[in-house]
């Protein structure tokens, strides 16, 4: 930085100024500064920042998964709105149970001023336990007492679709859920269960089989539903990957969508108005679940308050028809 300064003819004070936008620098003077410290390779060193501010200016971002869709449309609107910050991103991903989800936090402790931590596995004590008090924590899709939260709203959106799918003559819908570990999951599962209840369908503990929100577990799920000797006239499954794979499971067997089986999704990613039969779905508002959780991150670090303090969230969902169903344009 001196040697920068030195040959811009300005102060070690100015120079850091135009790096660290601490202050007022003439537009002149900062693009001569900036002329110099790339022409002398000059980067400013963020380790050395940190340590002066105690910031790494950093939110690190902690992930189930980082395949398909859904993930990216999460980072996606984590992205957009870090930058629009100025801050940084550190993204992580677990996907073996507790014990990685606990070394995974206690790795990101010090690198990163705040966290948004999507797992279905988290829960109180392991906060407390793994993150130093006051570090400001938002979880995203899962709510835990004493911290803030940025949720969707699961329940309604399944019995939506169970209401749905009934409207349209519907009696034995089937529902392929997502596993019983996770909470996104195990909230649909119950918008299902509620919404047969209310409708007067067919409750077969038959109908629902577990997958695990991927195309093959949704393939698999439906070659048992339509094996079943009553088999269900429409299947709903928990995320859209799991429905696309029930559609493949579905031609196979020689059958039409939505002519001999209706079927319907949850999450509404991009694909799933390009697949054929365009796939009926949940709308899950998946950019904006990224970027609300992080802009109540930051919102916390910025007025200094710890994860509890923060805003907690919950987003609607709606219903998008579209051919798979039988009822879309």
């Amino acid at each position: 930085m001196r040697d920068v300064a030195r040959q811009a003819g300005v102060s070690v004070a100015t120079v850091s100024r135009v790096f660290n936008e601490s202050g007022p620098v003439g537009e002149e003077t900062r693009q001569r500064i900036m002329r110099t410290a790339g022409a002398l390779r000059y980067v400013p060193n963020g380790t050395a920042r940190s340590l002066t501010t105690n910031t790494t200016e950093t939110v690190g971002v902690l992930l189930p998964n980082l395949y398909g869709e859904f993930y990216s449309e999460v980072i996606r609107g984590v992205e957009g709105a870090v930058r629009a910050r100025r801050y940084h991103t550190l993204l992580s991903s677990v996907h073996d149970g507790p014990e990685e989800l606990v070394a995974a936090l206690r790795t990101l402790v010090g690198r990163v001023d705040g966290l948004v931590v999507m797992s279905p596995d988290i829960a109180a004590d392991v906060i407390e336990a793994n993150l130093p008090e006051g570090l400001p924590v938002v979880l995203l899709g899962a709510a835990v007492p004493g911290h803030a939260a940025v949720t969707i709203d699961n329940e309604a959106g399944a019995a939506a679709m169970v209401a749905h799918l009934a409207g349209l003559g519907h009696r034995r819908i089937a529902h392929v859920a997502g596993g019983p570990g996770n909470a996104d999951a195990q909230a649909r599962l119950a918008g299902y269960r509620r919404a047969v209840a209310e409708a007067g369908l067919d409750a077969d503990p038959a109908l629902v089989v577990d997958g695990d929100f991927t195309e093959s577990s949704g393939h698999a799920a439906a070659r048992a539903l339509l094996d079943l000797s009553d088999r269900p006239t429409a299947v709903f499954a928990a995320n859209d990957s799991m429905a696309i794979g029930a559609l493949r499971a579905v031609r196979e067997a020689g059958l039409d969508v939505p002519t001999d089986v209706a079927l319907a999704g949850f999450d509404d990613i991009p694909v799933a108005e390009y697949v054929t039969p365009a796939l009926t779905s949940v709308h899950v508002p998946i950019h904006e679940l990224g970027a609300r959780a992080v802009e109540a991150v930051l919102d916390a670090m910025l007025d200094g308050l710890d994860g509890a303090a923060a805003t907690s969230t919950t987003l609607p969902t709606r219903l998008v028809v579209r051919e798979s169903c039988g009822a879309g344009g």
